[in-house]
């Protein structure tokens, strides 16, 4: 199978890459990643896209220069070798000789013309003031979930958003996972919702990568319940809303040895929701539940959800696809190659253009590249188009609030925190 072929002509944006860690890079802390994303996700996308014409100059900005000649080393033999010499020159912030500049981020923005692209793939409670500082600048952003940690700031992204006129859309991929999509579909025709339970995990050894921020500035429901509440939410649009949240946690793995997370940091959370169906007023209830205390297994990250409607059910296992594999050095495994595809084409060229970690991100960019194509004055239409078809900021608020609800019921012992819209027609979280 042939690669794509670049596009002749067309405008090409420059992009700002916030974050050098596993997502970005596949590079943590002194060598490659040891999940599913050893050489990164995005990254690679921005290298292939720009090699395909959508993609000017590449930025990167991370908090400590001294890992960038690692970084650069990884990226040459991983991607550069492998896929046909693929240009991974990028400039980056802070300089190498540099221990540690949590701002750095700025300066490389701030070197950018407006209506150019920034992606934000850092620890969660950073993400509103990179993306803040970048929406005011005039740049398209695209945000790893969970997009803030609080609702207040969801709030205050979107207005940012539209007052500069920027795109901001939450990387929630698996809008793009065909099988989910279809179900997305079908599930809408199936009546009053009534359950929904999802489970995602990783394996213990991710407590490691994520050891700098895991239960100091965020959680495991924040970084995977997210998925499958944002998949939930937008089965749910003009169906169903959520009305309340109650949460609860299991402790003891990852703040033990060998990981030494905070006291209290919980290895698995569950949030039970509860939902009403906006026509007939009966109540949905929902479980998603996240950890990352699973034993390593045949796959990375063990995903799967029940849907139930008053007509009929879904259900998925993700983690399974009916295609396994076993070699004497790695063992047995079950493979994904839906979400991002690492073979080279025959022409020696990246060929994971159907997967659907790269879909989400050409769907950015591709927008973005749209939107500076076109007439400013048809610009406003264009931005209002993209609430039913991508995940943005405005889309993605429910699952925001669902979130947050969340810690604060953990925060309060498991008391249940309403979701209701106050007086000026503004969600608002309320403790019972």
């Amino acid at each position: 199978m042939a690669g794509r072929q670049p596009r002749s002509g067309g405008k090409r944006l420059d992009v700002c890459m916030c974050g050098t860690g596993e997502y970005t890079t596949g590079f943590v802390h002194v060598g490659g990643s040891q999940s599913d994303k050893k050489i990164g996700v995005v990254a690679l996308c921005m290298f292939e896209l720009r090699r395909l014409g959508f993609i000017g100059n590449i930025k990167i900005a991370g908090t400590t220069g001294k890992k960038y000649p690692q970084i650069r080393q990884h990226l040459h033999d991983k991607i550069h070798k492998v896929y046909n010499n693929l240009d991974v020159t990028m400039e980056t912030f802070p300089a190498d000789d540099v221990e540690r500049d949590p701002l750095a981020y700025q300066q490389a923005i701030a070197s950018m013309p407006a209506g150019s692209l920034v992606t934000i793939f850092t620890p969660d409670d950073t993400h509103f003031d990179i993306a803040k500082f970048a929406i005011e600048r005039g740049m398209h952003v695209l945000v790893t979930k969970p997009a803030v940690k609080f609702l207040e700031e969801h709030r205050q992204l979107v207005e940012l958003a539209e007052k500069h006129g920027t795109i901001v859309q939450v990387e929630f991929h698996k809008r793009w996972d065909p099988t989910y999509a279809d179900a997305r579909f079908k599930s809408r025709a199936l009546g009053d919702f009534s359950f929904f339970q999802s489970f995602m995990s990783q394996p213990k050894f991710q407590l490691d990568t994520f050891k700098a921020w895991a239960g100091r500035s965020s959680d495991i429901s924040y970084y995977l319940n997210s998925h499958h509440i944002d998949f939930h939410c937008w089965c749910m649009q003009g169906i169903a809303e959520p009305v309340s949240v109650v949460a609860s946690g299991a402790t003891g793995i990852a703040s033990g040895v060998p990981y030494n997370c905070p006291f209290g940091t919980e290895d698995t959370i569950t949030l039970m929701v509860q939902w009403r169906n906006l026509q007939s007023s009966n109540v949905g209830t929902a479980l998603y539940t996240a950890s990352w205390a699973a034993p390593k297994a045949d796959v990375h990250s063990q995903q799967r959800f029940h849907l139930m409607c008053h007509q009929g059910e879904v259900q998925i296992d993700q983690a399974h696809r009916g295609y396994t594999i076993c070699t004497d050095t790695s063992g047995f495994a079950s493979v994904n190659p839906l979400y991002m595809s690492y073979t080279p084409s025959e022409d020696g060229n990246f060929a994971g253009h159907h997967g659907y970690g790269f879909l989400s991100i050409e769907a950015f960019v591709q927008a973005s590249v749209a939107h500076e194509e076109m007439d400013k004055e048809a610009r406003a239409a264009f931005r209002e188009s993209l609430h039913t078809r991508l995940p943005t900021l405005r889309a993605t608020l429910w699952t925001t609030a669902i979130l947050h609800a969340g810690r604060r019921s953990l925060d309060n012992r498991g008391r249940r925190v309403n979701l209701r819209t106050d007086a000026q027609g503004q969600l608002v979280l309320e403790d019972e």
